[in-house]
Order: structure tokens, then C-alpha cells, then sequence
């Protein structure tokens, strides 16, 4: 960490110059007495990345930004402050820290809060960020938040951890004991420290396999913002062993999408023929694998068992995309081609063996427009396409 880059010259270059395209700004033959000029556009390229992830970050004057690849591998404010909805009490540890936004929203919920870092640098920009965000509630620590915990006669009424995928797994199938620190190693250690424990992962993360290497899981949370799925969280209680229950959230700005259901092998949908209206669900839910309960709860029937699209004669108000029929046509590609060829419509597959990108060259279609087109299978093993409009 620079702390020349604070002084207020060169922050205001940085202010002046955060629109300005990064490529010309390295052209430039400027001279700086006590920063380079990487140093800077490095600041306005993460500040740009931050622009809305971070917006808090972004309109506090005087904040340090990392590298891009802390900026990537952070929480956005939207996930954090979904994340600190989740825990209570007096004191929580985060065992792998990083650029610190989850602990600044733990630190609204939360009296005590314990920031360990690894990394040197990342901590002690983090300590000077909190500052400039007042956040005077939690303490940095530099270091290995396992080995500390080890080291410190302490407990918490919660610990935090959002480990990293080790580069050596890429290609492997994604499991906890891929990933640093290896969390399956050290939960009996973890809950002598604490009752609960919530664990982010990514949402490449299969959450089965979770569920193997995991015990002890009350909870899970599917993350989704905008209809795509950031985090997975799993939810541990000491001595835990009854009911998972699963919950989903789809944050659009001020507005949740939320679906719940305990996870359980009985649940079974009624499959039937497409009716009056089609529903598909977000993509939160479809990571949770609830097929079968948002079809019961909702009171619908699924087209095929592994479509994963929905149908009643009646509208409702759906945790996903909401479609009015209009025709179901089955699949005959020489047909579909004459009727629809060069037309603008939306195009859409589920449990259908060509891809968009196949259908939209072999039927000729263009992007975009009011129409959509479904291409599924039904319950009776036919492929369809379901000609709609979006409610």
C-alpha cells in the first residue's frame, strides 16, 4: 500500500480523471513526484469496477482500492447486506477477510467484529478504508484466521468464512476440500469456537456435495442478483440434525424474490400438457433443485420431469418469468423454419437437445421483439416449442 496515492493531488487526479478511458491515460508521459502512473490508473480502473458493486465505497472520499482480483473475488454490498440479515448477537469472526464488505455489514448487526487477512497489504487497506467509512467496530488482524483462532482464548457468537478455490482444482469437480482454507478439516475445531458458522461459496459449488462434506447444516441460501446467481451460503448450528431448509432470494434493487422449502427425496409434481400460462423459474431457484416443491406450492404442473417449466389455466404471481400461451407447436424444423423465418423473437430452450445459438441459425430468427418461443420436451417424451408472450 502507497499511501502517497491518499495525497490530495493525486486523489484528485484520480477524481478528475475516473471517466477517462484507461487505455489513453497510460499513453500520457506524466510524471508524479511520489506515485507511478500504474499506480494510479490501477486506482481508477478498481475504482470503475466498484462503480455498482460498491457504491459506498465509491462516494467515500479518500478510500484505497486493491488489485482487480480482490475487487472481483469481493461481495458485492447487495450480497453482503443480504448476509448480515442472517446472523445476530454480540461478536463475529470473518476468517478470511479479503476487501472486508461483508464485515462492514456484519458490523451494523453485530457489537464486535474480527477481520483476519492473510495478506499484509489488503489488511492494512482495509483498516484504512473502515476508518474512512467510520466503521470503528471492528478490529484487523493480519494473518491466518485458523491459526489465530487456535491462538486466542476467545469465542464467537458467530464464524464467517468465504475460502478460495485452489488454482490446482480447475477442471476437477468443485468440492469444500478443493478450496483454502480446507473447511472440512478444522468444523470440529470451528464449533469449539462457535455455535454457528456461515460459509459463502461459489455458485459453481454443487450443493449435494456440500452437504457431504458439511455436517451439521440447518440452512441454505441461493443468492441471485438480477437473475444470476452470485453466492451459496451454508448455515451450520452445533449439533444440528434435523430438517435443511433451502431458501432462495432474487434481489432486483429494492425488490426480493423469495421461495423456501425443506429439502426432502418425497416431494413429487404433477406433470401434465401446457395450459393457459408458463412459468419459469429464477435462477435461484432452479440452483436450489426445489423442481418439485415450486410446482406443489404453487399449485402447478411441470411439463416434464427434467423441463423444469410450469403450467396452470390460471396467472399468479410467480418467483420467475410469467408467460401467456398463445400456441404450442410441435417440433418440426422444416415447418417452424417457413413460419417464423427472419422473424425478431425470443428464443428460449429447457430439456431440448439443440442449443439457442442451433435454433436461432437452423429457423433463421432474429433476436429480440415481444414473442417468445419455448423449445421443450412435454410429459409425453415429444418436443415442442411454445410459442408465448411475457405477462
Amino acid at each position: 500500500m502507497n499511501k502517497n496515492i491518499l495525497n490530495t493531488d493525486n486523489q484528485q487526479f484520480i477524481l478528475n480523471n475516473y471517466r477517462t478511458d484507461i487505455s489513453s491515460l497510460r499513453l500520457r508521459k506524466l510524471v508524479f513526484k511520489d506515485v507511478t502512473l500504474q499506480e494510479l490508473t490501477e486506482q481508477i480502473e478498481a475504482k470503475k469496477r466498484c462503480q455498482n458493486k460498491l457504491k459506498t465505497w465509491c462516494k467515500t472520499p479518500d478510500i484505497y482500492y486493491p488489485n482487480k482480483l480482490n475487487i472481483e473475488q469481493t461481495s458485492s454490498e447487495t450480497t453482503a447486506e443480504y448476509k448480515a440479515n442472517l446472523v445476530s448477537g454480540k461478536s463475529l469472526i470473518d476468517l478470511t477477510g479479503g476487501y472486508g464488505v461483508d464485515c462492514f455489514y456484519f458490523s451494523k448487526k453485530i457489537k464486535k467484529i474480527t477481520h483476519c487477512e492473510i495478506n499484509p497489504s489488503l489488511s492494512e487497506i482495509v483498516n484504512h478504508n473502515y476508518k474512512q467509512l467510520k466503521c470503528s467496530n471492528i478490529k484487523t488482524i493480519i494473518g491466518d484466521g485458523i491459526e489465530y483462532l487456535k491462538n486466542t482464548p476467545e469465542t464467537f457468537d458467530w464464524i464467517y468464512i468465504d475460502p478460495s478455490r485452489r488454482s490446482d482444482s480447475k477442471g476437477k469437480v468443485f468440492l469444500l476440500s478443493d478450496c483454502l482454507p480446507n473447511i472440512t478439516e478444522h468444523i470440529e475445531f470451528l464449533f469449539t469456537k462457535s455455535k454457528n458458522i456461515l460459509i459463502k461459496t461459489s455458485p459453481l459449488l454443487d450443493i449435494t456435495n456440500g452437504l457431504k462434506e458439511l455436517g451439521a447444516v440447518k440452512e441454505i441460501h441461493i443468492v441471485a442478483v438480477k437473475n444470476e446467481v452470485k453466492e451459496l451460503l451454508f448455515l451450520l448450528e452445533k449439533n444440528h440434525s434435523g430438517n435443511i431448509s433451502i431458501k432462495t432470494a432474487n434481489i432486483y434493487n429494492d425488490t426480493v424474490d423469495t421461495f423456501s422449502f425443506i429439502k426432502t427425496n418425497s416431494a413429487l409434481a404433477q406433470h401434465g400438457l401446457p395450459k393457459k400460462y408458463l412459468y419459469e423459474p429464477n435462477s435461484a431457484i432452479l440452483k436450489s433443485g426445489g423442481f418439485n416443491e415450486i410446482a406443489l406450492q404453487h399449485n402447478l404442473c411441470k411439463l416434464h420431469q427434467h423441463s423444469h417449466l410450469y403450467s396452470n389455466d390460471v396467472l399468479i404471481d410467480f418467483p420467475g418469468r410469467s408467460f401467456k400461451i398463445t400456441e404450442v407447436i410441435p417440433y418440426n424444423k422444416k415447418e417452424l423454419r417457413k413460419r417464423f423465418k427472419k422473424q425478431q423473437i425470443n428464443v428460449t430452450t429447457r430439456n431440448f437437445p439443440k442449443s439457442v445459438a442451433e435454433i436461432r441459425q437452423e429457423l433463421q430468427l432474429k433476436d429480440g421483439g415481444t414473442e417468445y418461443l419455448f423449445f421443450t420436451t412435454n410429459i409425453k417424451n415429444k418436443k415442442i416449442a411454445i410459442l408465448c408472450f411475457k405477462k
